[in-house]
């Protein structure tokens, strides 16, 4: 690596003395922060901007990397170069993959396969066996191997049994557990969200209750278990919020996320049926929406991931009902949250939510922007840019965001001894 000198840029991390001061970083040949506040260090490369902007490198805790098993949708490499496009350093890797990662191999496999990429990829092993919702895996192993946590990616952990046996057992070396609460009985052949707009539009409705019916399900099994670490991942509604505000009010330790496409679109979206918007759980309604920035702000939602899910043409390309959810947002999503943030959102309180509190409940260590430090930084500037097919680094190209206008461009990322620049 070349060393590099960043000048004139303003520093955004809480955990800092040097929060919100403009300063210069110098990085050595090793990926170490050398110094800080030393404008004249002789580097390799020097990169000064009007508007630059630093923090520790954003994880996104909710990825899917299509390989093994689903290359021609998705694979490492592609996906850590829409990773580091969008400002990521790390993401946490959803256990969907062909064969599931749920076994001492199939974690090797991905971090053996990512170790020299830029991008630090923490596997997430499946709760139950091929995430049919029945066997435990192994997951004490599967964490001594790597697994940072455990979840049956878009599945359910339906049995309530089997639910309270896991959060049982990763008492022992103190797991997360991560719910995607859906019941799934009451979503089948749903399409969209349920209620005006999928009435008009004539598309089976997914409703609400669905998702909420299992978050309060699954607090009162926590308390049932007296313990375990549970997160549920991707809530949408206004309800899912405040059952979750008055369960921490009370005591209860659990934690939860939402994706970026959830904070920045609703359900109108859908009107023209673009399958790009059909996702799971699916766009709310801007009372929703409005929610889950309240909860963002008041410290009910911990993390906003990307959910990062590439489909390709075959499986998107069709009748809404026939097209399969998700949609690829590594490479826009800061810049959509900055974009459409209400006003009264801090920069400060997302960046909380893709830098440390992902890492935080990952239990992996938190970077730090001080001196002798490895280097993790995620840098950006106030430039307006148009999102081209051209930036799209995934295999795959399933995001409505194509010819979108952006206030803020990633400019580059920091791992160590490997950088973007």
């Amino acid at each position: 690596m070349s060393s590099i000198l960043i000048k004139n840029i303003e520093i955004i991390d809480k955990n800092s003395p040097l929060n919100g001061k403009k300063t210069s970083i110098f990085i050595n040949t090793e990926g170490v922060i050398k110094s800080i506040g030393n404008a004249n260090e002789i580097a390799d490369k020097t990169i000064e901007g009007n508007e630059y902007f630093a923090s520790i490198g954003f994880m996104d805790m909710r990825t899917n990397i299509g390989e093994p098993g689903f290359e021609h949708k998705e694979s490492i490499a592609s996906v850590c170069k829409a990773a580091t496009f969008g400002g990521f350093t790390a993401i946490a890797a959803l256990p969907n993959t062909l064969p599931v990662l749920q076994s001492k191999d199939a974690i090797s496999y991905v971090l053996n396969t990512s170790k020299n990429d830029l991008v630090d990829i923490s596997p997430i092993a499946a709760i139950t066996m091929n995430m049919k919702g029945e066997e435990l895996t192994e997951m004490m192993e599967l964490n001594q191997f790597g697994a940072v946590a455990f979840c049956d990616a878009n599945h359910c952990l339906s049995h309530s049994g089997v639910f309270v046996r896991a959060l049982q057992y990763m008492k022992t070396f103190n797991g997360l557990l991560m719910q995607h609460p859906e019941d799934q009985k009451l979503t089948m052949f749903g399409q969209m969200n349920e209620g005006i707009t999928s009435t008009y539009l004539g598309l089976k409705g997914i409703p609400a209750i669905a998702e909420e019916i299992i978050i309060q399900r699954d607090i009162k099994l926590l308390e049932y278990a007296g313990t375990g670490r549970l997160h549920f991942s991707r809530i949408s509604t206004k309800k899912a919020v405040e059952i979750i505000k008055k369960a921490k009010e009370k005591g209860v330790k659990i934690t939860c996320d939402v994706a970026v496409a959830h904070l920045v679109l609703n359900e109108e979206k859908l009107i023209d049926f673009d399958t790009n918007y059909k996702l799971n759980p699916p766009l709310r309604t801007k009372i929703d929406q409005a929610a889950l920035w309240d909860g963002i702000n008041d410290g009910t939602i911990d993390v906003i991931v990307t959910d990062h899910e590439a489909q390709d043409t075959e499986n998107k390309n069709l009748e809404f009902d026939m097209a399969e959810n998700g949609m690829i947002a590594l490479e826009t999503a800061f810049s959509l949250l900055i974009k459409y943030k209400p006003q009264h959102i801090n920069i400060q309180t997302i960046i909380d939510k893709i830098t440390v509190n992902p890492r935080e409940l990952l239990l992996i260590p938190v970077p730090r922007i001080s001196e002798g430090q490895k280097a993790n930084l995620t840098i950006w500037e106030n430039k307006e840019w148009e999102f081209k097919i051209s930036d799209i680094k995934s295999k795959s190209k399933n995001t409505p965001f194509v010819g979108e206008t952006f206030p803020i461009k990633i400019i580059g990322v920091i791992n160590g001894d490997k950088n973007s620049f």
